[in-house]
């Protein structure tokens, strides 16, 4: 019932998972539900079961969702234009020979103003007099295509459910690109085929979320790669790759035909939720030159740059006082100008609207929409522009040539989509069906994601991996039997779930359960019930953690420790066990787990964040030692005295004068619980840096011509150095990793970069490098990391400039360091 009424508090509410959640809820009333085809039946039907007032609210809204439902149902193929039949076919738009955006412009040049301004909201009208279809360009693919948007329908039509993927700050515990971009490739897929079968009605997904996840209290930091700004570009431009139908995930142009468009959200410096009483809708993050260009914005160059994504969303975020989505400097000169975006620019959900309403920047609606599209906005989530646009122009705020741009941008997408090019079934995604969704390759790689994905914090001597001999087994927890605990937000109905208690029925014959819990939240504990479970047993596994009702879209948290009863109950149930227990998380965001840390009687802990459908089977397979576990921390995991900084600091950088410690391992000083890379394995491996340059001498002569910064005499502008040389200047270094055994196993190394201090803003140290290697006991194998010294060794000073200083500079992996040595 919590998680219904939480999506029915949603805007707009997210009809397919509130039908999804009925049909699958334990209260046998609330399953009735999505058989009820009538209001008559549900008159009946609410008549003869009174139930409390949050029931009653339910039932009365159920009539409404079906008729919405129903509406939203789309039946047979996908609408297209330019057709044989089309009164359009002669015209250029309709000419596939053409450039997109050429076809574009002449299809606008053939609109009304009228016409035109529908097109400026994510529900789009269609124009019949030139065969040009409805659109909706709202439409989720966060870890697996999701029915949270309006255009994807995975409750009416043949196919009822899709791959869903690890929820994503799991997936980036993989620290894998080529799985990233396998993930997106796998999404982007199942979504056309979607559309080839009539069960969606746009092809615009906007994903992925590649903000900083800056407070581990952020609601939303389960949506993103991670704090490490590296890690999130380097996943940006994977995932909108393979999201886009690219063929491999180098840096080449994506496809002529776009499998899907990619959406990168939310810029910029988004990660505040609703945080004592401080809304995201009025938030103003006050953020400095330095922070922005090496924080927050090289993610969405990345996804733009490096991934060519076809669009990017501007956050509800006001930055240093001006809406993102009115900041011409980042829209316009930014996304467009300095990066090249090919694409359109999207507002977040009534973001626009928000500007007059919360935001108090905007005095008018016609004000709004004429300061977003001037800045460079093209479409709106919401009515707001569509609504005013026209006033706009009349009374002189709007030129028609900002309308004309920004619909121009938003044809030019569809263009690329293929929506112009007659039917579908003759393009290159023309054979895509049901047959390609929840394939067996795709539900391969989701187990594939999980297995890689899930971190081993905790491993005292012979807790794990558990005897396959063991007779009897207790598996307590709100987390253990529960298929919305393996999906985390934004998800789509998945194929095949399996639960942590089912995963472990695999394993051992005697399996007893107990919630433990009543939910996540855990203010009522059956905690003398679950330790005398604990006492009869041999093992006992515990899957506590949080829910969507902690952390999510809207809700931030307080604080950093297991809700309720969480805790006490843990501690009940380790001290009544006959061995150590096994305690697995299931969260997004970091908790404060010093209890356990510390605790002899908890032999081990697992996070396996929110796994994806085949979480379960994943879970299982690392407690019983059929995978070696791999993943790494890709945040840092604080302890609860850190909720004492309040989340509308944007500072990354610590000042020692007020006590500010600084955030994520960059600049962060302070105590953790575990830190940024943290990850055990089962075996022992070791690392050493060799070969490559060692000294950079042999390039001075590129430099010679060079001034070095006024500033400090000891800097190289990066600007200054130019592409070529910076490419000249690239060089090797090798790590050699060993498996020591027991077991064979994945292991990824990653390469960081220290400066001789951390003066002058440089962080602690930074992430440059990353690779996976799966070897057997006693296999060696040599990893080649490609430096370039103008990304790598570079640091953003005060005013927002990139400089490279002269001298030393040390290569970390592991406790082994390299010395390289940069200048003349």
């Amino acid at each position: 019932m919590a998680a219904l009424l939480l999506l029915l508090r949603a805007r707009p509410a997210p009809i397919g998972q509130i039908v999804y959640l009925a049909a699958h809820s334990p209260d046998p009333l609330i399953s009735h539900l999505d058989r009820i085809t009538d209001p008559s039946t549900m008159a009946a039907f609410f008549s003869s079961h009174p139930r409390d007032s949050r029931m009653a609210a339910l039932l009365l809204l159920i009539p409404a969702l079906l008729l919405l439902q129903e509406a939203a149902t789309v039946a047979g193929g996908p609408p297209f234009s330019c057709g044989p039949s089309s009164p359009s076919r002669a015209l250029p738009f309709c000419n596939r020979q053409l450039p997109a955006a050429q076809r574009a412009a002449d299809l606008v040049s053939r609109l009304t103003p009228a016409e035109k301004a529908a097109q400026l909201g994510d529900i789009a009208g269609g124009v019949p007099r030139l065969d040009v279809p409805a659109y909706k360009w709202w439409n989720e693919a966060l870890h697996g295509v999701a029915i949270s948007g309006k255009g994807l329908h995975l409750d009416r039509g043949a196919v009822r459910a899709a791959t869903s993927f690890p929820q994503v700050l799991l997936t980036a515990a993989t620290f894998n690109d080529n799985l990233w971009f396998r993930i997106g490739q796998a999404t982007g897929k199942e979504a056309r085929a979607l559309y080839n079968i009539g069960q969606a009605e746009g092809l615009t997904m906007w994903s992925p979320n590649v903000n900083i996840f800056r407070d581990p209290r952020w609601g939303r930091g389960q949506e993103t790669p991670g704090e490490d700004p590296a890690v999130a570009s380097r996943y940006a431009a994977a995932f909108v790759r393979g999201l886009q139908g690219s063929g491999s995930n180098t840096n080449s142009p994506p496809p002529p035909v776009l499998q899907t468009s990619a959406c990168c959200k939310h810029a910029t410096a988004y990660d505040l939720e609703d945080w004592k009483g401080v809304s995201r809708y009025s938030f103003v993050a006050r953020v400095t030159p330095q922070d922005m260009a090496d924080t927050y914005n090289p993610p969405f160059r990345s996804c733009v740059v490096e991934g060519k994504a076809s669009c990017v969303m501007c956050a509800y975020t006001s930055i240093n006082g001006v809406p993102s989505c009115a900041n011409a400097d980042l829209l316009t000169k930014t996304f467009r100008g300095t990066w090249g975006l090919d694409g359109y620019v999207a507002a977040d959900c009534d973001a626009v609207d928000i500007m007059r309403a919360a935001q108090f920047f905007a005095k008018t609606p016609e004000d709004a929409a004429a300061m977003s599209l001037k800045a460079g906005l093209d479409i709106d989530c919401g009515t707001a522009i569509q609504h005013h646009a026209m006033a706009a122009l009349q009374k002189g705020k709007l030129a028609q040539q900002d309308i004309d741009k920004a619909v121009k941008n938003l044809f030019t997408t569809r263009m690329r989509l293929g929506h112009f090019d007659g039917d579908p079934k003759g393009n290159t995604y023309g054979n895509l069906g049901a047959a390609h969704i929840c394939t067996p390759e795709h539900k391969g790689l989701a187990l594939e994601a999980a297995l890689d994905g899930i971190v081993l914090l905790k491993n005292t001597p012979g807790a794990l991996p558990v005897k396959r001999t063991v007779a009897s087994a207790a598996v307590i927890g709100h987390n253990a039997n529960d298929v919305l605990a393996l999906l985390g937000n934004y998800w789509g109905p998945p194929c095949e779930p399996t639960t942590p208690l089912k995963g472990i029925h695999g394993y051992v014959k005697d399996v007893r359960f107990l919630p433990g819990c009543n939910s996540a939240a855990c203010n009522v504990a059956a905690t003398d019930q679950a330790a005398a479970m604990a006492r009869s047993v041999d093992a006992v596994f515990l899957f506590m953690g949080l829910s969507q009702e902690q952390e999510s879209e809207g809700r931030d948290r307080t604080s950093l420790l297991l809700p309720g009863h969480q805790q006490s109950l843990i501690t009940a149930v380790a001290n009544a066990a006959k061995h150590p227990v096994i305690l697995v998380l299931l969260t997004g965001g970091p908790v404060d787990v010093t209890f356990a840390q510390t605790n002899p009687k908890i032999g081990a802990i697992l996070w396996a964040g929110y796994p994806g459908q085949a979480g379960g089977l994943a879970i299982a397979k690392v407690l019983f030692g059929d995978k070696n576990p791999s993943g790494k921390l890709p945040v840092t995991w604080y302890p609860e005295e850190f909720t004492k900084l309040p989340m509308t600091d944007m500072r990354m950088r610590a000042d020692p004068a007020t006590g500010y410690p600084g955030r994520t391992y960059r600049f962060y000083k302070g105590r953790v619980v575990y830190k940024f890379g943290h990850g055990l394995s089962y075996s022992k491996f070791s690392h050493r840096l060799v070969a490559g340059s060692t000294n950079l001498a042999s390039n001075t002569s590129l430099l010679a011509a060079l001034t070095v910064s006024s500033e400090d005499n000891a800097s190289y502008h990066v600007d200054d150095i130019g592409d070529d040389v910076c490419d000249q200047l690239r060089f090797p270094a090798m790590v050699k990793v060993q498996n020591h055994g027991p077991m064979d196993g994945k292991r990824s190394v990653l390469m960081f970069l220290r400066w001789p201090n951390a003066t002058g803003g440089r962080p602690a140290s930074q992430l440059i490098g990353f690779r996976n290697q799966h070897l057997k006991v006693g296999e060696m194998a040599s990893l080649r990391f490609d430096i370039s010294p103008c990304e790598h060794f570079s640091r953003v000073r005060e005013d927002g400039k990139r400089v490279i200083d002269k001298g030393s500079h040390f290569l970390m992996v592991e406790n082994h360091e390299m010395e390289i040595k940069f200048g003349a």
